[in-house]
């Protein structure tokens, strides 16, 4: 970042440049036409009126789903819950026995 240098005052930088301040100036008139030679992309055609390709098989409507038996759903569920917590209780009993049999190893 360049420094305020004079008698200007520290928002002069940030100010949009005058008519008459050199190069930055903006042209007033039109914008120039580029000079690279590109003058943009070809004009497209409309594609002819059979372009597609024709269709044969029509896709088959869609089946229905088979009811569903939610209170099969619901006592599977719960057992599947019961199953759960009978393994999460079964590991936290040895837990509690290794961190017994370690602490009786380090007191006595």
């Amino acid at each position: 970042m360049t420094t305020p240098s004079g008698a200007s005052t520290p928002d002069d930088y940030w100010r949009r440049p005058g008519p008459g301040d050199g190069d930055a100036a903006e042209p007033a008139g039109p914008a120039p036409t580029p000079t690279s030679g590109y003058a943009g992309p070809p004009p497209s055609t409309p594609p002819p009126a059979g372009w597609r390709p024709p269709v044969h098989l029509e896709p088959t409507a869609p089946r229905r789903l088979p009811a569903q038996d939610m209170a099969a759903l619901d006592a599977a569920e719960q057992r599947s819950q019961r199953v759960t917590y009978g393994f999460g209780a079964a590991a936290g009993v040895v837990l509690v026995v290794l961190v017994c049999l370690l602490c009786s190893r380090i007191i006595f």
